[in-house]
């Protein structure tokens, strides 16, 4: 059973220690193995890289997800990691459907598992429904989301060609209902809050721009053209609440692990990164959000062990990624940082481009540090590519924030092995990468209109918390350094499976031994 909370950096399990139950995260550490030093070693930690690098044990280069969304070259569209218009949708509205695990290019552990045994049943849920395609991998039975546009769980023709039954009445349930129809307060006396800044604060964007306590949920969401707003609940506790009934309801009505084979669920409470970017690590909600999380994992974990048995199921804990703190709360504490304007910066390139070049549209997109040139104009006026790329490359690298611009032909022609050219390296995918690849300096984010994101090498968008517990687990902390394509390596050997097969994790030994 895999669980991934997105956005969850390593210090947050220090940071409210004291504060959590003792059923919750600590019950996992402290009757598990926890891995401290776990490290994504590529440049874009987003949320897709994330998830497909911990279900194929591969790095982006080789699993081909690359980012959240990159440029087609060959169509000149942008295209998103687990888009798919060949497929529909199950269950829910029209334009929610269009996902698969198509353009994932290497096998996962969950495809390894069921070429082993094809009675295994491999499930996966999130809010969002990216982690739940890219999770599953491409032999998923099922790969369940979150429908915003009516409170419901659906998926598509990828996995099946009906919703199964027991999926519908769950959604005429109208769960998401009782949900947005509460009040979220704090759980403790706001000045309790101690770990946070203060709840009013200059930093946060907040939802619908309210950035303090109480939310009145219900009001948040009334009704417009007779349709609730139910796309909220993917940003407050409670949306990680509903993953988590559901994720009890996927367990007995598919009967997972009750049978004498293996099979896998993955769940991916994926509330904490999309509030995170709104209010950023050090907000009250943050640590509200997380607080309620540990409760939500006590209620999980002792629902495993009264169906399931704890010696019966093996579980690991991580993150897709970190987040970078808000840069103007660095700023105050005289902490280089800063915001890339983007938009500013390829203007700026577009303009000395036609100084140099001639007038014309030498930029083909740009999006999250990739710059795309338009390789075809460059052909048809008979400049080398390759020059053209460090040309540009040299200018964006004066912008102040930007600590590397490094080209295609570069990362090509050359083969690194430490530092930050080998993680852009590991980063890059001859088809789908950009020609020049921004790396921004500690404390920078790129301009959006989010508080802040999470898209660096750097250790508080890289670093995350790797929690084994259960089957053949025995108490210990690891202190060796690992990343997490680690994981499905190390799941293929405690399964005696093939390892994915662009699989390049070491198997974390100090748990097989």
């Amino acid at each position: 059973m895999g669980i991934t909370v997105s956005q969850m950096r390593y210090d947050y399990i220090s940071r409210y220690w004291n504060k959590f139950g003792d059923n919750g995260f600590k019950k996992l550490i402290n009757d598990g193995a926890f891995c401290r030093n776990v490290r994504y070693n590529y440049l874009f930690t987003q949320a897709a890289p994330g998830m497909a690098t911990i279900a194929t044990g591969a790095v982006p280069a080789v699993h081909g997800i690359i980012a959240d969304e990159w440029y087609d070259k060959v169509k000149k569209i942008a295209v998103k990691a687990a888009a798919d218009e060949k497929v529909k949708a199950l269950g829910g509205s029209y334009d929610m459907g269009f996902y698969s695990p198509h353009r994932v290019v290497s096998s996962t552990v969950s495809d390894e598992l069921r070429f082993a045994s094809p009675t295994s049943r491999v499930i996966s849920i999130a809010l969002d429904p990216e982690p739940a395609v890219l999770a599953g991998g491409h032999s998923a039975n099922a790969a369940y989301w979150f429908d915003p546009n009516n409170g419901g769980w659906m998926s598509s023709t990828w996995y099946m060609d009906s919703l199964p039954r027991w999926v519908a009445n769950f959604n005429n349930k109208k769960i998401a209902d009782v949900y947005l129809s509460e009040m979220w307060n704090p759980l403790l006396p706001l000045d309790q809050y101690s770990e946070s800044l203060p709840d009013r604060n200059d930093y946060e964007k907040g939802i619908q721009g309210q950035i303090t306590f109480p939310y009145d949920l219900n009001k948040l969401t009334q009704k417009k053209k007779e349709r609730r707003n139910y796309d909220l609940l993917r940003f407050v506790p409670s949306g990680n609440t509903y993953t988590k009934d559901f994720a009890i309801n996927v367990i007995l009505n598919d009967s997972l692990g009750m049978r004498p084979v293996t099979d896998i669920l993955y769940i991916t409470f994926a509330a904490s990164g999309n509030a995170g970017v709104l209010y950023g690590n050090k907000s009250v909600e943050m640590e509200d959000l997380f607080l309620r999380l540990d409760k939500d994992i006590a209620h999980f974990l002792n629902f495993i062990d009264e169906t399931l048995g704890r010696e019966n199921v093996l579980v690991f804990l991580t993150a897709d990624r970190g987040i970078a703190y808000i840069p103007g709360y660095l700023e105050q504490s005289r902490v280089p940082s800063g915001v890339f304007n983007a938009n500013q910066a390829m203007a700026l390139l577009s303009s000395y481009l036609n100084i140099l070049y001639g007038k014309a549209d030498w930029i083909s997109y740009y999006k999250n540090q990739q710059l795309y040139l338009n390789q075809q104009l460059i052909e048809d006026s008979k400049l080398s590519l390759e020059q053209f790329q460090t040309t540009a490359a040299n200018f964006l690298v004066q912008f102040t924030g930007v600590a590397n611009a490094v080209t295609a032909s570069t990362l090509q022609q050359s083969n690194f092995t430490s530092g930050i050219l080998w993680k852009i390296q590991n980063n890059y995918n001859q088809k789908r990468s950009g020609d020049v690849i921004l790396h921004l300096e500690p404390g920078w984010i790129e301009k959006t209109e989010n508080a802040t994101a999470a898209n660096s090498s750097w250790a508080y968008d890289s670093h995350v918390p790797l929690i084994w517990y259960g089957w053949k687990i025995r108490r210990q902390n690891i202190n060796t350094l690992y990343d997490p394509a680690c994981i499905a390596p190390t799941l293929s050997v405690f399964l005696d499976i093939m390892f994915p097969n662009g699989s390049a994790g070491n198997t974390i030994m100090e748990l097989i031994q």
